[in-house]
């Protein structure tokens, strides 16, 4: 067999070279240089495709496929190189097989999208989907040779719009009562059904921590139902418990074979349970209550159901609490009607304001979701983008269009920002703010907001120290207040933005300690308030507006913000004579921040980093950011995965890791690395954080991302953990 031979295999491929080195003796195709024309023209254009090909040759359908489709058969490559299908693919022969037979014998190609197919490629049985094109290949003398194969996997979509049905699905079931008990019936009986599971339910801890109680669940045949038991929680193990009070969702495929539990093991097969996922809440540090699924036999579960039932727990328990805040108040107004004919106004308004809190929770999850998503979406576009713009590639037009795209993501970051401090999805960051940049730059969101009826003045102090706060959020502050005055001028009129230093000698309002302060205020000349209005407004859920007009939520936000932030809003209206609201804020202790971090030249060798991102895409483009920054980039899909590496020996001088990710989240991981290999930076990449979760002292960089964002955050974080 010379070179000439086996040309047709090519030199540019894994497969081709394993084809060229492989002995063929124990396939019935026999050497590569015996092929026909056919299959060696066939084989000589899929090999180089990037496409994901298998190409099923023979009456014994032997299998040769090019690089793209090798992954998705996991542990069969190499082994089901050259061999025939049905030993390769015998778990779904009986699937696949008359699949080939019918395009061999018809000729007619066959084509699906997420064709479902029952398949073991890492050690156990799994459903996968594809996306299929099967064609028959002709042999020379015109017979049909073999069938090819073109595919492209969809589980990961397919799954993940399967877990959005379920969640649409709930949301629905979980809308039509209003009864606490009802929705958890609700809520375990879909996710039983949807995972296939023996036994799902919710139980509670007791007051005193002692037990935990289950009122109702669902069940398949022949699996006990565990409905009004009582179990002491020291029964489940000291473990088992840790973990669930610490927050962990536990992911038990076997009880047996899991060090936790295995001690327990026989109590938990006493209520037939040898595998379950267990998922808590935990409010105010208390575990409070547990969803459990339960298997009466060992079951591999997947991301997806471990995902699927984090969502589920988690909406269930908001319409549970829910329920209970409405029955509790529906209880307390026939008390009330019984008692005080008169505050039946009052109850009404309250019920109003709980249905508009429910509202402004829905907006807020969609929204913060979204942007999150798009968040994630965006980064790795930018980092291209930003990456062509770095290299200067192409001519002059090329350029602008790489301009052109770069201002879009940059108003797109700017946008997903915006909206992620409307769903309040932002901890707060306060900094130096510099307020007249900030009004300034504001000027075309207000008009836009206000319309062609309101004239816009602005009036800022020269000179003007910095204040302390958020610029985010004061910017949404001052657009709720800029909203309020547009609403109260339906004729149009005026509305100030100005910004002062507070004088010493000016008298400071009551309620904040004597201290340098600027004075950010909003007037209109609408129609003012009274004085029994104004002493209201800040309530929360108090409004003028009518019904469906506004949440009430927008002035207690403000004042909320400005509390935190060591300072005070007062109100001065009076009727015909328009408002003004006013936002002490202390000055500024710090520096301002550079708007644009000064650029990073990439060392020759900066080091090893370990990147953990669920995100494919965007672990990629974060990857190519630190070498180019001179980094040896370590990856990993999951925090789980990285400890692993950690404990393996891995000693990367930084680590640059997502917050949400399946499992743990990028600040437990953080605090698990500071704990154990203390002086190791890190930093938390994230398109948003929640307040609980993200500690203020953990460092983090907001996605989507620059080159010059990422290399100063990696290099402060690095002199951070030096300085330590």
């Amino acid at each position: 067999m010379t070179l000439h031979d086996l040309a047709f295999l090519g030199t540019g491929s894994a497969l081709g070279l394993l084809m060229a080195e492989r002995d063929w003796s124990d396939s019935p195709l026999g050497p590569p240089a015996g092929w026909s024309p056919s299959l060696k023209t066939t084989v000589g254009l899929m090999l180089p495709a990037s496409a994901q090909i298998v190409l099923f040759w023979g009456e014994k359908y032997c299998a040769l496929y090019n690089d793209a489709y090798a992954p998705t058969i996991g542990d069969k490559h190499p082994r089901a190189l050259g061999r025939p299908a049905s030993e390769g693919w015998a778990e779904l022969w009986d699937d696949l097989g008359p699949l080939l037979d019918s395009v061999r014998e018809t000729r007619a190609t066959f084509e699906a999208r997420d064709r479902q197919f029952y398949i073991e490629r890492h050690g156990y049985p799994e459903d996968v989907w594809f996306d299929v094109s099967y064609s028959a290949v002709l042999d020379a003398d015109g017979s049909v040779g073999g069938v090819l194969c073109i595919v492209n996997e969809t589980t990961q979509r397919v799954l993940a719009e399967r877990r959005h049905k379920t969640l649409l699905a709930l949301a629905d079931r979980l809308a039509q009562t209003a009864d606490a008990q009802a929705a958890k019936r609700a809520a375990v009986a879909l996710l039983g059904e949807t995972l296939g599971a023996a036994r799902v339910g919710y139980a509670e801890v007791s007051t005193d921590d002692q037990n935990l109680a289950v009122a109702s669940d669902w069940t398949t045949p022949g699996m006990s139902s565990l409905g009004g038991e009582s179990r002491p929680l020291e029964s489940f193990g000291p473990k088992i418990i840790a973990a669930l009070r610490a927050g962990e969702t536990l992911r038990l495929d076997s009880l047996a074979d899991d060090m936790r539990a295995a001690p327990h093991a026989d109590g938990y097969a006493s209520i037939g349970v040898r595998a379950m996922i267990g998922v808590p809440l935990v409010r105010a540090g208390r575990l409070t209550a547990l969803l459990y699924i339960h298997e009466a036999q060992p079951r591999r579960w997947t991301e997806h159901d471990i995902a699927l039932a984090q969502a589920v727990a988690a909406r269930t328990w908001d319409a549970v609490e829910r329920a209970r805040a409405e029955q509790a108040l529906h209880a307390l107004n026939a008390t009330l009607e019984a008692r005080v004919a008169e505050r039946t106004a009052a109850l009404e308004e309250a019920q109003e304001a709980l249905r508009q809190s429910q509202k402004l929770e829905a907006m807020g999850q969609l929204t913060g979701g979204v942007a999150h998503d798009f968040n994630n979406l965006l980064t790795p576009i930018f980092a291209s983008l930003d990456r062509l713009k770095r290299q200067g590639l192409g001519g002059e037009r090329e350029q602008r269009l790489i301009d052109g795209a770069l201002a879009s993501a940059e108003r797109a970051r700017d946008l997903l920002q915006r909206l992620l401090a409307f769903a309040r999805r932002q901890p707060l960051q306060p900094s130096a703010v510099d307020l007249a940049s900030l009004i300034a730059n504001m000027g075309a969101l207000l008009e836009s907001v206000t319309g062609p009826q309101i004239r816009i003045v602005t009036d800022v102090e020269e000179n003007l120290a910095c204040a302390h706060g958020d610029r985010n959020q004061l910017e949404m502050a001052l657009l709720n207040l800029a909203v309020n005055a547009r609403d109260a001028m339906p004729d149009g009129g005026t509305l100030r933005l100005s910004a002062r230093s507070a004088s010493q000698d000016q008298p400071q309002p009551a309620g904040i300690p004597a201290n340098a302060y600027v004075r950010v205020s909003v007037s209109d000349t609408g129609h003012g308030m009274d004085e029994a209005t104004r002493a209201r407004a800040i309530e929360p859920f108090f409004s003028t507006k009518g019904i469906g007009k506004g949440t009430g939520l927008g002035l207690s936000m403000v004042h909320g913000l400005a509390a935190q932030l060591g300072g005070v809003l007062t109100i001065a209206s009076a009727p015909g004579a328009g408002s003004t609201f006013e936002l002490w804020l202390p000055v500024s202790r710090q520096a301002l921040a550079l708007t644009h971090a000064p650029s990073v030249k990439p060392a020759k060798h900066a080091g090893v980093a370990l990147l953990v991102d669920d995100e494919p895409l965007v672990r990629a483009s974060s990857a190519d950011q630190l070498t180019e920054l001179g980094y040896l980039v370590i990856e990993a899909g999951e925090a789980e995965a990285a400890l692993a590496l950690l404990d393996d020996g891995l000693c990367p001088d930084v680590i640059v890791t997502d917050h949400l990710m399946p499992g743990m989240s990028g600040a437990e991981f953080c605090r698990r690395v500071r704990a154990r290999w203390p002086g190791r930076a890190v930093l938390i990449t994230s398109g948003y954080a929640d307040v609980e979760d993200l500690a203020p002292d953990l460092p983090r960089l907001v996605k989507p991302f620059r080159h010059e964002d990422l290399a100063s955050a990696v290099a402060a974080v690095r002199r951070l953990e030096a300085m330590s």
